[in-house]
């Protein structure tokens, strides 16, 4: 099996749409109540905090790729 590369960024994402989906799974099932706008922040926050890390991410592998003098 090839191996890629990991990506923090999309694991950020991920966290956020699963967070998400919780909050309305809870309320589907009756545990409590989340207002259909609870998604609007969730996904700002979540898309914003996977720039930064991808952003962050690829700054770090290309320092550590350049190459020496």
């Amino acid at each position: 099996m090839l191996r890629h590369e990991f990506q923090p960024g999309r694991l950020v994402v991920g966290v956020f749409l699963t967070a998400t989906g919780i909050a309305y799974a809870g309320d589907a099932a009756g545990l409590w109540t989340t207002e259909w706008s609870a998604a609007i922040p969730l996904m700002v926050a979540g898309l914003f905090l996977a720039g930064v890390t991808a952003a962050l991410t690829r700054a770090i592998r290309r320092r550590r790729r350049a190459p020496e003098r």
